[in-house]
């Protein structure tokens, strides 16, 4: 009979643990666990003396040059003492794997295990300790350019955008709210003035879901898939959005964006330019964000990402910031 063709699919930990076995040359005892599944999946691998993190790229999600790419950053950043998860090459100094999926050819690549867990909430202290290490990667990315995606307006609000329409009726209220936003901050974005920015590799995506914390409250970055080029203040304002929604009391969120930009600054001074753009900034990856979710609703496979889940996310997250930031008025407040 012949096999029915598959758009995505989910590979057997046991096989995983036997190819990884033989791959890397470890000895018996390698064993295999799904940890989650959508653009990439992620397993953790377990053998006698180490963990380590098994990511699996779907297909035709990234290219192998910018898989290079996002592991010749994060090699950098190892190289100066960061603290991130790395790529663990096998025998022959390799870091890709190709896997021939039912889907066709996937990419994988074995990362070292961030010591720690993840915190959904925590102290003030531990936000300066991050703002500290992302200062400490930017001062290594500032000015450097990876062959990836340029984080520009169109790719964060334009093709965003053209993704979501697909998902929405156009007669939609927030449908339209997402229209005039976009040409909104469009507008803000020709008014940054670039000379007083910062650019190189960003992570665009460091938050509690990326990070781990050990027991001494160290702070352990992993996850760079989603790396590329454009102001370096994309990844500050990704965090303070985060950081916004996560804190329900205005005071209690305050103390801690204070702590984060304090420990931040501490390494590396932050522009009034910098300042001054981070809310639109921020919004703009939000938009990015959701466009994502619907270009790749085969890996996300979430009966979620439907209408009524975008309608409550625009409402309950990113209209609420746009909001406290006065973004969507003529009069336009900072927090920073």
């Amino acid at each position: 009979m012949t096999v029915f063709p598959v758009t995505n699919s989910t590979l057997s930990p046991d096989h995983l643990a036997e190819f990884i076995q033989k791959e890397y040359q470890f000895n018996n005892g390698v064993s295999c666990k799904l940890l989650k599944t959508g653009i990439s999946h992620t397993y953790l691998i377990t053998t006698v003396k180490e963990k380590y993190v098994f990511r699996i790229y779907s297909l035709d999600w990234r290219t192998r040059n910018e898989i290079l790419e996002e592991l010749r950053l994060i090699n950098l950043l190892k190289e100066n003492k960061l603290p991130v998860s790395f790529p663990i090459a096998d025998q022959n100094g390799d870091y890709i794997k190709e896997l021939n999926a039912p889907e066709g050819l996937r990419y994988a690549v074995l990362f070292s295990h961030a010591d720690g867990s993840k915190l959904l909430n925590y102290s003030a202290e531990i936000h300066y300790k991050v703002g500290q290490v992302m200062a400490g990667i930017h001062r290594v990315t500032e000015n450097i350019t990876l062959e990836r995606v340029n984080y520009t307006a169109d790719v964060l609000l334009e093709q965003s955008f053209e993704c979501l329409k697909s998902f929405m009726s156009p007669q939609n209220p927030e449908l339209a709210y997402m229209s005039g936003l976009k040409e909104l901050l469009e507008e803000e974005f020709q008014k940054i003035d670039m000379s007083q920015i910062r650019n190189g590799a960003v992570h665009l995506d460091i938050w509690f879901d990326n990070m781990h914390f050990s027991e001494d409250q160290e702070v352990i970055i992993f996850d760079f898939d989603f790396c590329g080029n454009g102001p370096l203040a994309l990844d500050i304002g990704y965090y303070v959005m985060q950081l916004f929604n996560l804190e329900k009391d205005e005071e209690e969120y305050n103390v801690k964006l204070n702590s984060f930009l304090k420990g931040y600054e501490s390494v590396a001074p932050i522009s009034n330019e910098e300042k001054r753009s981070i809310p639109f900034l921020s919004t703009a990856i939000y938009f990015f964000y959701l466009g994502v979710q619907c270009q790749r609703f085969d890996n996300w496979s979430n009966v979620f990402i439907n209408e009524i889940y975008l309608e409550r996310f625009i409402k309950m997250i990113l209209k609420r910031w746009a909001d406290y930031n006065m973004i969507s008025s003529n009069m336009r407040k900072s927090v920073f």
